[in-house]
């Protein structure tokens, strides 16, 4: 079976949706069941070769191709630039891994939709932007043979916000890497970790702010922010933290290598997730496996992925969000929640990976019959 990729998520520096599609192409690679599989990834440039970041493209038996359709990475490339050329090459079956597809395919698509914040929360978009967002992911949707999603949780605001039938849904729920493993060494410091993109739902004014609150209990305690400012309207953290004066006490940047990252997992004894709203929200989830406690707000799908591996606290509760600082900041040992192993077993990429390639599976099944 051939399956083409929608593969623009790959470049630069992959983050969500693009780790998302980087780890079931590994998963891929790794699996029996692809053996006669061949993947074609579109991309509007090259992607790297890169054997640390996208191992399953090094391979000298890779089953992946990457086919560069020239252009921009936007919507005009997806609708208009893809399109003739997928048809051209006419694989099995097509998947979207982030919200909207080419309406113009020959060929079933599977898309995955990972949250549908664009309708419930308008809010949170410049006009212009919430409105493509909207009407790309309801038609493509209308013309996908499958519909992936990665909770029950969204899954249930597909059928109630978007009317899609329940059938054409699977849950396929996100991962972690085992390279998250919790480090050796027991020398955590007094720091409260951050990471993930920076999203108005996020609220890490709130965080700031707490994180204050709590210095005069810990005095010596930092906190990291790692992740890309997204919010609308736009917070600019660092004037927050020198507002709040805790500039030289805040660390703020865009992006870090996983080598990198896995240096802040290693040394944080708390991780802060204060979001009100994900399609899954994977970020706790690797700071789990990396062996830091993490505090989030207390919505369903939080309480659907992290369990009783969490401490939840209230929106809004800047004394009880406080205070689940000063504890993790504070303890003298860092056992997570006896829940967390029964929670993490939960999640596997294989497993996820065999779950999107059933849908696919199932999509292609009529044009190959």
């Amino acid at each position: 079976m051939r399956i083409g990729i929608d593969a623009r998520e790959l470049l630069g520096h992959p983050t969500g949706i693009g780790r998302y599609l980087a780890s079931l192409c590994q998963a891929w690679a790794q699996s029996p069941r692809t053996r006669s599989h061949r993947f074609i990834l579109y991309s509007p440039a090259p992607i790297p070769e890169d054997e640390t970041r996208l191992p399953f493209l090094s391979s000298s038996e890779s089953q992946f191709e990457i086919r560069v359709v020239p252009g921009s990475r936007g919507s005009w490339w997806e609708q208009m630039r893809l399109p003739p050329v997928v048809n051209a090459d006419s694989p099995d079956v097509f998947f979207a891994p982030a919200y909207a597809a080419p309406l113009r395919l020959a060929m079933p698509v599977v898309l995955t939709i990972h949250d549908i914040s664009f309708a419930t929360h308008p809010e949170w978009f410049r006009w212009r932007e919430g409105l493509r967002r909207r009407w790309l992911a309801a038609r493509s949707a209308e013309r996908a043979a499958r519909i992936l999603t990665v909770s029950q949780f969204t899954r249930r605001e597909l059928i109630d916000w978007l009317g899609i039938d329940g059938e054409r849904i699977a849950v396929t729920p996100e991962a972690v890497d085992a390279g998250w493993a919790p480090a050796t060494s027991n020398a955590r410091e007094p720091l409260v970790l951050f990471v993930g993109s920076i999203f108005t739902r996020r609220h890490l004014p709130w965080l700031i702010a707490a994180f204050g609150r709590a210095l005069a209990q810990v005095p010596d305690a930092r906190l990291a922010v790692i992740g890309a400012n997204r919010t609308y309207p736009c917070e600019d953290l660092q004037v927050h933290a020198v507002r709040a004066g805790l500039g030289a006490r805040i660390t703020i940047e865009d992006w870090v290598d996983d080598a990198r990252l896995a240096g802040y997992y290693a040394r944080a004894r708390v991780f802060a997730f204060l979001s009100d709203y994900e399609g899954f929200g994977l970020p706790p989830l690797e700071a789990l496996t990396a062996g830091v406690p993490i505090v989030v707000l207390d919505t369903p799908v939080a309480r659907e992925v992290y369990g009783d591996a969490a401490t939840y606290v209230t929106a809004g509760d800047l004394n009880g969000v406080t205070d689940a600082l000063v504890r993790g900041l504070a303890a003298s040992t860092h056992a997570l929640p006896a829940a967390t192993e029964h929670v993490l077993a939960r999640y596997s990429w294989t497993h996820t990976a065999d779950l999107t390639l059933d849908a696919l599976e199932r999509a292609a099944e009529p044009a190959q019959g």
